[in-house]
């Protein structure tokens, strides 16, 4: 994953209402109208923070008739996960040569 496409989903996750909307979606797909009858912000509100999240890779919408699904696209997820724990372990092993360093002492 590029640089690039992390910071999109970083980005795209930044904002508690499209956390709540991946938690939503993670239930099954639904509609736009669906979801802004669970949440305290109007469809527009919530069809706009799906259009982020599909461009962040992290939703796909498909159109049936007049209206659109939208599902869960977890791959980019699970890329940042892992660039996230690559990230993690990195530190992990300088804090672990830091520590070595300062009982040598």
């Amino acid at each position: 994953m590029s640089e690039v496409e992390v910071d999109a989903v970083f980005r795209a996750l930044g904002e508690p209402t499209r956390r709540d909307l991946i938690e939503a979606l993670g239930r099954g797909r639904a509609t736009p109208t669906r979801l802004a009858h669970e949440f305290p912000v109007t469809r527009q509100a919530v069809a706009k923070h799906l259009s982020t999240l599909e461009r962040a890779g992290l939703v796909r919408g498909e159109r049936a008739g007049r209206e659109i699904f939208y599902e869960l696209t977890p791959a980019p997820m699970r890329e940042a996960a892992a660039w996230m724990a690559t990230v993690g372990g990195e530190w992990d092993e300088r804090l672990r040569r830091l520590a070595v360093l300062l009982t040598e002492r």
